[in-house]
């Protein structure tokens, strides 16, 4: 393919050093629980897949302290009117750009706050690039592309630890005062030490030996939908456990935002849906003018005056001499 980037070519002593590298990471490191992975028939070969899977949660649960940091983070942020930013290469990237790609239609926020960049850009999300991993200065080049500033938050996401893509954009970053987030499956690795909030979720060895798409890739998504998701509670997108901000954008989605009204409020569907038409399709609107009697314009003035919190509007309300 013209223009494809091959992969540099090592000489003895870089490889050593590589070979040296991999060989000390938990996440290449052979599984002994499933050394006999091709003599299994196919539901044996679940079982073992399914009982590693298992432990991936467990792991998490263990550095719950420091990805509430890492949320806390990106909450100051987007109050500041900063983004969040995810950088990957090949499975990492692809996460961060799924996590991305999936807030603006269930949080109805736009598409410049939460951002994915990965090695090889958009040629990478469907193939692999070769060698865009190891080009450091085009994570930085990236990174400077979308103007990255220390109002924001960067997220580098690497299995391995030690991707040159990632490791380089968040040496950038810190130097401009942004805050950093690494996620690695392994500890003590570049992308760690170059983060503000480490976030280490060390969950050992694959049951394939290196597929880090699996376990590792498994829980760096969580890790994501952690970070995105409990943000945007904290940043008042969310009333009590409902999409209030939801982007009703297509027949799925507008069925969903009249139900999440309904199960609001307790009025019909029917009744959710006219609402939703007289409050510019806003879920959040809606349920505030439900459930107080408010017309339109002082709905969205009592909403912008606790900035989005559906709940402490309708406190206020409520304490009011309504």
């Amino acid at each position: 393919m013209m223009g494809e980037k091959k992969p540099p070519v090592l000489d003895s002593g870089q490889e050593q050093q590589l070979l040296r590298e991999l060989s000390s990471f938990l996440s290449e490191s052979r599984n002994p629980d499933s050394m006999d992975l091709d003599q299994l028939d196919t539901l044996d070969v679940l079982k073992r897949i399914n009982q590693a899977d298992q432990q991936v949660a467990q792991v998490l649960a263990g550095i719950l302290e420091q990805v509430a940091q890492a949320v806390d983070a990106i909450v100051a942020a987007f109050a500041a009117g900063g983004r969040l930013i995810y950088i990957g290469a090949g499975t990492s990237g692809r996460l961060g750009i799924l996590d991305a790609a999936e807030c603006p239609p269930t949080f109805s926020t736009p598409p410049e706050q939460v951002q994915a960049l990965i090695a090889g850009g958009s040629a990478a999300i469907l193939q692999a690039v070769e060698g865009a991993e190891d080009d450091a200065d085009q994570g930085i080049n990236d990174v400077q592309a979308i103007h990255l500033s220390a109002s924001d938050v960067l997220v580098g996401i690497a299995a391995s630890g030690r991707t040159p893509y990632v490791v380089a954009a968040m040496q950038y970053g810190r130097q401009l005062g942004c805050t950093t987030i690494g996620i690695s499956c392994n500890p003590d690795t570049a992308v760690l030490q170059a983060a503000d909030i480490p976030l280490c979720a060390a969950v050992g060895p694959e049951v394939l030996t290196g597929s880090t798409r699996m376990k590792s890739g498994t829980a760096q998504k969580l890790l994501l939908n952690m970070l995105s998701t409990a943000s945007m509670v904290r940043s008042g997108k969310v009333y009590q456990n409902l999409m209030v901000d939801v982007h009703a954008s297509n027949q799925k989605l507008c069925v969903r935002a009249a139900r999440i009204v309904a199960e609001a409020t307790g009025c019909t569907h029917q009744q959710a849906k006219q609402m939703l038409t007289e409050s510019d399709n806003s879920a959040k609107l809606a349920i505030l003018r439900l459930l107080t009697g408010l017309g339109k314009e002082d709905a969205i003035a009592l909403l912008a005056a606790k900035a989005g919190f559906l709940r402490q509007a309708l406190a206020s309300f409520q304490s009011s001499d309504h």
